[in-house]
C-alpha cells in the first residue's frame, strides 16, 4: 500500500514539473506557473542594450553562452548565464529601428521562478545604459 501511494505521489510530482520554453528559445525545467520574466524597452540600439546586459551578467555572475537564436533574424540576440546560483536567460530584440526590448528570465536550479532577480537585473541594465 505504501509503495502504491509513493508511486502515485512520484507520478504527480513528475506531471507537476514540466519543461518550458525560455525567453532565449531553449527549454528548461519549471515547477511553477508564475511569472518569471521581466521586460523593458529602451530607445537604444540592439548592440548597446546587448552589451549592457552582458556587462551586468558578468558583474553579477558568469555568462555561459551567447548566441543568435536560429529561428530569428539578426535583430535578436540571446545569452545564458548564472547569477546567485540562478539560471538566467536574456533576450534582446529590436522592436523597431529605434526601440529595443530586453527580457530577462531567471529560475533556480529546481525550476522555481525568481522574478526579484530578473527585476534587479533589468534595473542594473538600465543603470548601465545611463552611464
Amino acid at each position: 500500500m505504501k509503495m502504491k501511494f509513493f508511486a502515485i505521489l512520484a507520478g504527480a510530482a513528475l506531471v507537476a514539473t514540466g519543461c518550458v520554453k525560455t525567453v532565449s528559445d531553449s527549454h528548461s525545467v519549471a515547477m511553477t506557473w508564475s511569472t518569471d520574466q521581466i521586460s523593458a524597452r529602451y530607445q537604444r540600439s540592439i548592440e548597446q542594450v546587448y552589451q549592457a546586459a552582458v556587462t551586468v551578467i558578468q558583474n553579477n555572475g558568469v555568462v555561459i553562452s551567447e548566441y543568435i537564436p536560429h529561428d530569428t533574424t539578426n535583430s535578436v540576440r540571446a545569452l545564458t548565464g548564472k547569477v546567485n546560483q540562478r539560471n538566467v536567460w536574456v533576450r534582446v530584440e529590436a522592436v523597431d529601428s529605434s526601440i529595443t526590448q530586453l527580457t530577462i528570465q531567471s529560475r533556480s536550479s529546481w525550476g522555481v521562478s525568481d522574478v526579484a532577480l530578473s527585476s534587479e537585473l533589468v534595473t542594473e541594465v538600465a543603470l548601465q545604459l545611463a552611464r
